[in-house]
């Protein structure tokens, strides 16, 4: 994940959770220190975050229907779904997903 990838990320949870995450906002999610976190988010939109920060961000970013499901959380593609439920399947997902964001975030 690049910088601008990051500063997109804040941009696309913030229209999807109807409030403006911070950076400070976004250290919360990344499991950063109350102190500092927020001018390391603000480097990290730079320069890029940790490779370890990328996999909790990716995982985030499927709150937002601008990104995909990880290949890994994706099991509504399943012969044992059936088609016609795989949409509700994915939204319930990505509403779970949400939840867990603004659980993050206190």
């Amino acid at each position: 994940m690049t910088g601008p990838e990051l500063k997109q990320l804040r941009d696309d949870l913030s229209d999807t959770l109807e409030r403006k995450l911070t950076a400070a906002d976004m250290a919360r999610l990344c499991g950063l220190p109350e102190k500092g976190g927020a001018d390391t988010i603000r480097r990290w939109e730079v320069s890029g975050p940790t490779p370890s920060a990328t996999k909790v961000l990716r995982v985030l970013a499927m709150a937002s229907e601008r990104y995909p499901i990880l290949e890994k959380f994706d099991i509504f593609d399943r012969h044992d779904v059936r088609e016609e439920d795989r949409p509700a399947k994915r939204a319930a997902f990505r509403e779970q997903m949400r939840e867990e964001v603004r659980r993050r975030l206190g």
